[in-house]
């Protein structure tokens, strides 16, 4: 993950980017930092019988875990995380493809939905790591986290269709997503990315969440214990879908709406989210706010004993709830449409 200053960008952005505004509409502890609250712009939701969503498995995520936690940064060992996602999905009925670039190759997969006309969702992750971290946290966590959502929603039928990708040399300047992307894999019918990037550090002592020194205003929380959702303020749905995902024993969710995909504020496009923008592509980036909380970023350290399974398995679970209300939906994700849908 390439986001050191990310979240310093993230929070500056209140002295001019965005409008800083708190909402308790919905989540006591959801920061939502757009123009206008993100309630007023969601999308109507149409009236229809809603599936519940899927339970994750916590032994499943760390099983994943513990079986990708070893460095990612050589070509073989590369190889080797690939073989492992490759069959795993083949277990459960996915056909993979291989989406080859200069230096490395993506990896990805499409469930069809049945609507033709409601689009897909993407689902994504990369599978590298820096030299010399495993990569437990980063990435591994975000891997198992897409695994556990293929196997929930392989035989799920939805209206929208679901297209899961690992992303190869994300830690060498995003290569993966851009070739994705610039590449147009089935990207005609692309509705919205939920691209994960760390997912399973969280800390509970006073103190133990950083902040950059430059915050113009008090933080919500000086406990690492929330997971944060950024999103493009062109999708506020997109982004209302995570906040809409926590619930009761989940780990609080903090989102940010980002105008102009991101045109001005350049540290927040450090991660695979940010080749999406760039094509004016809905987008949100999920996370656990990396080294700004979690001391074992791009360090040997980052091994599966520094995983807290409880809020890892918290995460994934508001990743699936999100991403199931998402399957289901049929409306556009924009933010211009909505409020015209809803005539605000």
């Amino acid at each position: 993950m390439r986001k050191r200053t990310i979240w310093m960008a993230l929070f500056g952005m209140a002295l001019g980017i965005v409008l800083l505004g708190w909402s308790g509409n919905r989540l006591p502890a959801a920061l939502n930092l757009v123009r206008q609250p993100a309630s007023t712009v969601s999308a109507p939701i149409a009236s229809r019988e809603q599936q519940p969503a899927p339970n994750v498995n916590s032994q499943r995520l760390l099983n994943d875990v513990r079986a990708l936690t070893f460095r990612r940064y050589a070509p073989t060992d590369r190889t080797q995380a690939r073989d492992y996602i490759i069959r795993e999905l083949e277990q459960v009925g996915w056909s993979i493809q291989s989406h080859a670039f200069q230096d490395g190759l993506n990896l990805y997969a499409e469930r069809p939905g049945t609507d033709p006309n409601a689009g897909t969702i993407l689902l994504g992750a990369h599978y590298d790591t820096v030299e010399p971290s495993p990569g437990a946290d980063d990435n591994a966590t975000s891997v198992a986290t897409v695994l556990e959502a293929a196997r929930l929603f392989a035989r799920q039928s939805t209206p929208r269709g679901l297209q899961i990708v690992f992303f190869d040399l994300e830690e060498q300047g995003l290569l993966g997503s851009k070739a994705f992307v610039d590449a147009k894999v089935q990207r005609d019918q692309l509705r919205g990315a939920i691209v994960l990037d760390m997912l399973g550090y969280a800390c509970y002592t006073a103190g133990c969440q950083s902040y950059p020194s430059v915050l113009p205003i008090e933080p919500p929380t000086n406990r690492g214990d929330f997971l944060a959702v950024l999103g493009d303020q062109g999708h506020l749905p997109l982004l209302n879908s995570f906040v809409q995902a926590s619930q009761a024993g989940l780990p609080p969710v903090q989102t940010l709406a980002v105008p102009t995909f991101g045109a001005f504020t350049p540290d927040l496009v450090r991660s695979d989210h940010a080749p999406f923008w760039k094509k004016n592509l809905g987008a949100v980036l999920v996370t656990d706010t990396a080294n700004f909380r979690n001391p074992h970023y791009h360090q040997p350290s980052d091994t599966l004993e520094t995983i807290d399974p409880r809020f890892f398995q918290g995460a994934a679970q508001i990743v699936v709830n999100a991403l199931s209300d998402l399957l289901q939906g049929h409306d556009s994700l924009a933010t211009q449409d909505a409020r015209q849908a809803s005539g605000s």
